[in-house]
């Protein structure tokens, strides 16, 4: 037995049990278009982002996250809006907008990588048809003038000290 007897099992943290709802909304009676979203099954990296992208709202005046407890993988957001919106909608909008980046940065990231096993560097992704640039010191897969060159084997360029595993 390990000396961690009070931590909770990692993966039932995770996971809601039956008939519980992952995510609840309360309006507050005391402040105008405020709302608490409680979210279960998350932690502060889910909980900074929607701040973050709620903040960005024009409509948005407050938003606000925190954890409760450390064992427990819940986070508790508060938002207030103006009289142009309320908090359901601000908060459908930024897990809209934050799905369209994530899935923006997966795409870019996937086509990067793809570049990379080719032996393609960002430029020749960008105009179709052009050949790969390699210059005296190869592949320059940051244009930071310290090239990298080596070759691409099994994903992955090799031989120059830069390693590129995808």
């Amino acid at each position: 037995m390990s000396g961690r007897i009070n931590q909770p099992n990692r993966v039932e943290t995770w996971l809601l049990q039956d008939g519980e709802k992952r995510l609840s909304l309360t309006e507050d009676p005391k402040v105008p278009n405020a709302a608490t979203v409680v979210v279960r099954a998350q932690d502060h990296t889910l909980g900074n982002m929607l701040r973050a992208q709620l903040l960005l709202d024009p409509t948005v005046l407050f938003a606000g996250y925190k954890l409760p407890h450390p064992l427990e993988n819940v986070i508790t957001i508060k938002i207030q809006t103006d009289e142009r919106s309320n908090p359901a909608d601000a908060l459908k909008r930024a897990c809209q907008l934050l799905i369209t980046q994530t899935l923006s940065v997966k795409k870019q990231f996937l086509d990067q990588a793809r570049n990379i096993e080719m032996g393609m560097g960002p430029e020749a992704a960008a105009m179709p048809g052009a050949a790969s640039q390699t210059g005296p010191g190869g592949f320059d897969p940051y244009g930071d003038g310290f090239g990298g060159g080596g070759t691409v084997v099994g994903g992955a360029v090799r031989d120059s000290g830069d390693v590129y595993d995808f």
